[in-house]
């Protein structure tokens, strides 16, 4: 597991990170830079994560000491000041590998970082083949291809989870049969539906498998630094720009470059993007000379392009280069055969994650996570297990472990009442008043396993008179259906 070091002088910020990337690294923490330099003197560390802002040091001046001391280590600095001319003026002196904008968002943190950790091994992957052709030693090549075979085996399309008859097979046979050509292809679909994955696929069932896979996430970089970022610059294109810096788009020469949230872009990155695509080549800011680039774009967004392109917001000579092929991902909710899969999986890498026993989950569990429309996609339905696993009080996950959003089952249709209960947002007072009560007893009754009497002494009502509710609302029986 990769190791990971962050510093930063505010504690808060230092446990938000290190609970970001703690399931996929190893995280060590610093208060500071003197705590860093112990650290980094007494373990190999693959990523440095500095914030800039510290006492005594900025982050950046910090980091150019560690390319000094520690030049095998990946540097990222963070921050929450855009127009400060040192950062950019000291990313390439420090030799940083990518800027993080504050506020930063968990999930393009965890893939900046393990796109950091994959740049290193590349690194030192490329030093040992060198050696290794030096000393006409050819185990590299059998290592290598021992690597590829694993990583098509995990991003294979059979690997995304999902029940048979599943709405996402037919998707998955598209993007399986576009994966054999080199096309664009344009993912739509709400955020935490799998985009990323199922572009990690098709990278994996391409021709271009044996190159790089790299993933920018349009949204979280500002223009001025998406374009650096994206194509590279030379030497002397700004104040501080002391040395040459290579671009995604080359670092994936041959390969495949994942760009995220592309709806998000400005018209004018959107005219240096589209030149790029259209002509095979990118000048890199700064430079007079053109670079040929050979890279297959697979974008996404959660945004309705077209809709975007008729409003003027979205170039539509734009739209049609990178849509080759649009592949639709659908939200959960319109799959509810796969909630259970999907949940049972995550069970698994969940409770491993948090060094917790196995779990299942009991029958109400499964049809409360059923009947549930997920608006957060998988991200949420990840959230609710952990959240159901540290509450859980037994082997079995009971749905009175869920939050109460959950257990009323209806997030998505209802406003939000100001004790947390979902309010119902039409209907005459009767007919909502009648939803208000329903849900309260099926929520007091999940909490309570179905135990009436429980339920019944919390409710201030008798048994009969519980009783009588559950048949006025059809609920009687609710336990026993599927």
């Amino acid at each position: 597991m990769p190791t990971v070091l962050l510093i930063d002088d505010e504690q808060r910020s230092l446990d938000a990170m290190r609970r970001t990337l703690e399931e996929d690294f190893d995280v060590l923490t610093a208060s500071g830079t003197e705590e860093a330099r112990v650290q980094l003197e007494q373990r190999e560390v693959d990523v440095i994560l500095c914030d800039q802002r510290m006492p005594g040091v900025t982050g950046v001046e910090f980091l150019r000491e560690a390319r000094e001391r520690w030049p095998d280590s990946v540097r990222i600095v963070i921050s929450g000041y855009t127009d400060s001319e040192d950062i950019i003026a000291g990313i390439n002196e420090a030799g940083i590998y990518q800027y993080i904008l504050k506020p930063w968002v968990p999930d393009h943190l965890l893939q900046t970082v393990r796109s950091a950790a994959e740049a290193r091994t590349l690194q030192h992957g490329l030093a040992r083949m060198d050696i290794e052709l030096r000393n006409g030693t050819p185990p590299l090549r059998a290592k290598s291809q021992a690597r590829l075979a694993q990583a098509r085996n995990t991003f294979d399309f059979d690997r995304i989870v999902r029940a048979p008859g599943s709405p996402l097979d037919a998707v998955c046979e598209m993007a399986r049969r576009v994966a054999r050509h080199d096309l664009s292809v344009l993912l739509l679909g709400e955020s935490g539906t799998g985009k990323e994955l199922m572009a990690r696929a098709i990278h994996y069932a391409s021709p271009r498998l044996t190159g790089p896979f790299v993933v920018e996430n349009c949204a979280a970089i500002p223009d001025t630094l998406l374009e650096s970022e994206l194509f590279g610059h030379k030497r002397g294109a700004f104040t501080g720009a002391v040395e040459d810096h290579i671009g995604l788009f080359q670092r994936a020469h041959g390969g495949t470059v994942f760009l995220d949230e592309i709806g998000e872009t400005s018209p004018a990155f959107q005219v240096k993007l589209l030149r790029v695509l259209q002509e095979g080549e990118l000048r890199p800011v700064g430079s007079t000379r053109s670079i040929p680039v050979d890279v297959r774009v697979i974008a996404a967004t959660h945004r309705d392009l077209e809709a975007d392109v008729r409003s003027g917001r979205f170039r539509e000579d734009l739209y049609y280069r990178i849509a080759g092929i649009t592949l639709a991902m659908p939200p959960l909710r319109e799959r509810p055969g796969d909630i259970v899969p999907i949940a049972e999986r995550l069970l698994i890498d969940v409770a491993a994650q948090l060094a917790l026993p196995a779990a299942a989950f009991d029958d109400d569990a499964r049809a409360v996570l059923v009947s549930y429309p997920w608006p957060g996609n998988i991200r949420e339905l990840r959230n609710e297990i952990a959240r159901a696993l540290a509450l859980r009080d037994g082997p079995a996950l009971h749905a009175a472990a869920f939050s109460r959003k959950l257990l009323n089952g209806q997030a998505g249709t209802h406003a939000e009442g100001m004790n947390g209960h979902a309010l119902p947002a039409v209907g005459t007072l009767a007919e909502r008043l009648d939803s208000i009560e329903a849900m309260v007893l099926r929520e007091t009754l999940l909490r309570h396993r179905w135990n009436k009497t429980r339920a019944a002494q919390e409710l201030g009502l008798s048994r009969v008179g519980l009783r009588a509710k559950l048949q006025r609302f059809g609920l009687e029986d609710v336990k026993d259906k599927p």
